[in-house]
């Protein structure tokens, strides 16, 4: 994703450089956020149609956000900012930030010898793995203030923010409830960390190789190995997103019960009543999420990094 933090071989190195991959690493993430919600808002949307209207088509992107915004207005389309921004200031700066330094190490423990794609996937599944871990409440605050205008007037949670999202579903559901959705968002960090940065390392090399361009800094190479790891992460990822939306947003039907009891059992309800399709439920708008996603994270990152280490006095 980046070159090696330059004193990361370094036994000894300072706050700020132990500091750098997160706070770099945040601030992108940071950043594509507040530019894709919208799209993001609309993937939500789209996954969560096929619960509360099964068998029935799912709407194309351009209707969902077209209805929202003659329904709700042009500010609709920002609905959760609050919890995204909360998302990627933990979610985005731990996935990033641990995959950065988990990858040095192992350079570091590979006697500074470039990493393969195998142990570049370890370090993008652990890191990704532990970054969950830490932001799921704020996945599921997310979640739920997308997708909360959906559901019938007298079942809205109307949640007023992020922090009335969290502190209601704690109150009201219990502690766990803020971990609804766990297991497959963990598979769905791990494969989205593999797809994002890892296959980005690699695919930077070999459209380096194709471009005419060994040093891999050409603004041409990192668009296009952007662009293919926003796909492989969309492609590796969305079950396990489809499958962690419907678990996070769910509510008890009439006889108390939850629609669903887990992830698998809501990955055969979705093919029982879509069939296998139905897994990749919202892919368009799903990618055109991913791609810019990746772009603005994979891009600015890197001018973020040199400007950090530049005020930071080791450039």
């Amino acid at each position: 994703m980046l070159p090696p933090n330059p004193l990361a071989l370094s036994p000894q190195k300072s706050v700020p450089q132990i500091a750098e991959p997160f706070v770099c690493g945040g601030t992108a993430a940071i950043m594509a956020s507040c530019v894709i919600h919208p799209i993001d808002l609309a993937k939500v949307r789209m996954q969560i149609y096929g619960q509360l209207n099964p068998g029935k088509a799912v709407p194309a992107f351009p209707t969902i956000i077209g209805s929202m915004v003659k329904n709700d207005g042009v500010a609709s389309i920002y609905k959760g900012l609050d919890a995204a921004i909360g998302r990627q200031m933990v979610y985005g700066t731990a996935r990033i930030g641990l995959h950065r330094t988990l990858s040095d190490y192992l350079v570091k423990q590979n006697d500074g010898k470039p990493l393969n794609f195998g142990m570049k996937s370890i370090s993008g599944m652990a890191s990704g793995a532990t970054a969950v871990c830490i932001g799921t409440p704020f996945d599921i605050a997310l979640v739920r203030l997308q997708s909360d205008s959906m559901a019938e007037p007298e079942l809205r949670r109307n949640y007023k923010n992020v922090f009335d999202a969290l502190i209601r579903t704690a109150k009201e559901e219990g502690f766990g409830a803020l971990y609804k959705g766990l297991a497959p968002n963990i598979f769905r960090g791990m494969s989205m960390n593999v797809g994002m940065l890892a296959c980005y390392d690699q695919a930077k090399e070999f459209v380096g190789s194709i471009n005419n361009d060994p040093t891999l800094t050409k603004k041409t190479t990192q668009m296009g190995a952007s662009c293919i790891a926003g796909f492989t992460a969309a492609l590796f990822s969305l079950p396990f997103d489809l499958i962690k939306s419907r678990l996070m947003s769910q509510q008890p039907l009439p006889c108390g019960n939850l629609p669903y009891s887990g992830i698998a059992d809501c990955g055969l309800k979705i093919l029982k009543s879509d069939g296998p399709i139905g897994l990749f439920a919202g892919f368009s708008a799903y990618y055109g999420r991913c791609a810019p996603h990746a772009m603005i994270i994979l891009m600015s990152i890197e001018s973020i990094t040199q400007k950090y280490r530049e005020f930071g006095g080791y450039a």
